[in-house]
C-alpha cells in the first residue's frame, strides 16, 4: 500500500541523520603490525633453538572515544562538526521532505475512514507523496555520494594522521600490537586496565596536535 511505502521511506532519514554511522567509511585507527607467524617446528614438533621469539606487548584503544565532544582527540572533533555545519542544510531539507510524507499518511489515512470518501482527493494525496518520494530519493543519493566525499576530504587526513601517530605512540612505548576494543568487546572476556591505551593517547596526540578549525577545500 503506498500509505506504508511512504512510511518506510521517510523512516530512512534516521539513519543518515547521525554523521558517524554514515560515514560512517573513515574510522581513526593506527596501522596495525602484523601477527607474528608461527616458527617453523622439525620434525619432532619441538621449536629450533636458534629461530628467535620477539617479545611481543599488546594494548588495546577505544577509537570510538577519539570522536568524544568534551574527552576525545579535538582535531578529530573539530574535523566532524566541519562535516556536520556543512551538511545541516540538506539533512533539514530531508526532514522536512520526512515531515510532509508523514503528514500526508496521515491525511489519507483520515480521508480513507470519513463517512463520504472522496476518491480525488485520496489520489491527489497520494499523487503528492509518490512525487515527495521520488525527490526524497534523488536527495538522499546526492547526499550520500556528496557527504562521503567531503568527509574523506576533511576528516580522512586527520584520521590518517591519528594512525600514523598510534603507531609512533606505541612503538615508543614497546607495544608491538594494538587492537580497536571497540570491534572486539565481544570476544574480550578478561584484560587487565593497563592494556587501555585509550586516554594517555588521546592526551598524547592532543598535545602534539593542537586542534585546528580549518576545513579542506572544496
Amino acid at each position: 500500500m503506498k500509505i506504508l511505502r511512504m512510511l518506510a521511506t521517510a523512516t530512512i532519514l534516521s539513519a543518515i541523520v547521525a554523521l558517524s554511522a554514515q560515514a560512517q567509511g573513515t574510522r581513526p585507527g593506527a596501522p596495525v603490525t602484523p601477527p607474528v607467524r608461527p616458527t617453523a617446528t622439525t620434525a619432532t614438533g619441538t621449536t629450533p633453538a636458534n629461530v628467535a621469539v620477539p617479545d611481543s606487548k599488546i594494548a588495546f584503544v577505544d577509537t570510538e572515544a577519539f570522536g568524544d565532544e568534551k574527552a576525545g582527540i579535538a582535531r578529530f572533533v573539530a574535523a566532524l562538526r566541519t562535516v556536520q555545519r556543512e551538511f545541516k542544510p540538506k539533512q533539514d531539507e530531508m526532514l522536512l521532505i520526512q515531515t510532509k510524507l508523514q503528514q500526508l499518511a496521515k491525511d489519507i489515512d483520515t480521508l480513507s475512514k470519513s463517512a463520504v470518501v472522496d476518491p480525488k482527493s485520496i489520489q491527489a494525496k497520494q499523487d503528492e507523496g509518490a512525487r515527495l518520494e521520488r525527490e526524497f530519493k534523488y536527495k538522499k543519493e546526492d547526499y550520500d555520494a556528496t557527504m562521503q566525499k567531503r568527509y574523506r576530504e576533511i576528516v580522512g587526513p586527520v584520521s590518517n594522521d591519528i594512525g600514523r601517530e598510534l603507531d609512533v605512540f606505541a612503538t615508543q612505548h614497546g607495544i608491538t600490537l594494538v587492537l580497536d576494543v571497540s570491534k572486539l568487546v565481544p570476544a574480550i572476556l578478561s584484560a587487565k586496565n593497563e592494556m587501555d591505551i585509550t586516554v594517555p593517547f588521546i592526551a598524547y596526540y592532543n598535545a602534539k596536535n593542537p586542534a585546528t578549525a580549518a576545513a579542506a577545500p572544496r
